[in-house]
């Protein structure tokens, strides 16, 4: 994965941070500061760094019975790539029910194996 223009410019502590945040898909604030091991002062700091710069999202929730944030990677960060055989995108993606007989379940298997090789 490359380095954006927003990454190059961010410190070791906020790089930790936002790989944090993406390894774990999402995070509270209140375990994100105690994960990276450092005050709940500077996770704020480094939390809020990366929402202004668009790299994670921020959302006000209450847990374990207290206000505080979960953070979450931005869409731009979510791979695809494991539910693409070819250029065609997993016929399980959507709301309808999937006939593992239909021609579009075949095609999308014939293309997965056909990577494969």
């Amino acid at each position: 994965m490359s380095v954006s223009e927003e990454e190059a410019e961010l410190s070791d502590d906020e790089l930790a941070g936002l790989e944090l945040v993406r390894e774990t898909g999402g995070i509270h604030q209140s375990d994100f500061w105690k994960e990276l091991d450092i005050s709940s002062r500077k996770g704020s700091r480094i939390a809020a760094k990366l929402e202004s710069t668009g790299l994670i999202e921020r959302e006000e929730t209450v847990y374990q019975g207290h206000n505080t944030y979960f953070l979450r990677p931005t869409a731009r960060d979510l791979d695809f790539e494991l539910l693409m055989a070819g250029d065609m995108l997993s016929p399980f993606i959507g709301e309808e029910e999937v006939d593992p007989q239909s021609d579009a379940f075949s095609q999308w298997l014939m293309n997965l194996a056909y990577e494969e090789y």
